[in-house]
């Protein structure tokens, strides 16, 4: 259990810094559970989770690497990322206030 300020380090995309709620998805099936600002928080993306990056603040991946599906449609969309966090699903709660920084891979808790 983190505490605030408290965070994860993992893979930087190299993109930016995103402040918003956590929300936590299991498959893209979910989608309309996100609501626009929030921070995405996936245990891996592929092709069927890009539209629901167009929404989100920022994204969160448990797996994944610097070339990860995840980490380069990112990029592309100029949205904050860190990859490769494992454990971070349950570490986070939904709705959880985070901070995601793309150029220090860094993910810290603001407040549960």
């Amino acid at each position: 259990p983190h505490r605030p300020g408290e965070g994860w380090r993992g893979v930087a995309t190299g993109t930016g810094r995103a402040r918003g709620r956590a929300r936590i998805l299991r498959h893209p099936s979910e989608g309309s559970r996100l609501q626009a600002g929030e921070i995405l928080v996936a245990p891996s993306t592929d092709p069927g989770w890009t539209p629901l990056f167009l929404k989100a603040a920022g994204l969160v991946v448990e797996t994944g690497g610097y070339m990860s599906h995840g980490a380069i449609v990112a990029r592309e969309f100029a949205l904050p990322a860190v990859v490769n966090l494992p454990g971070i699903l349950d570490g986070l709660q939904d709705g959880d206030e985070v901070e995601v920084d793309g150029r220090s891979g860094e993910v810290r808790l603001i407040r549960p």
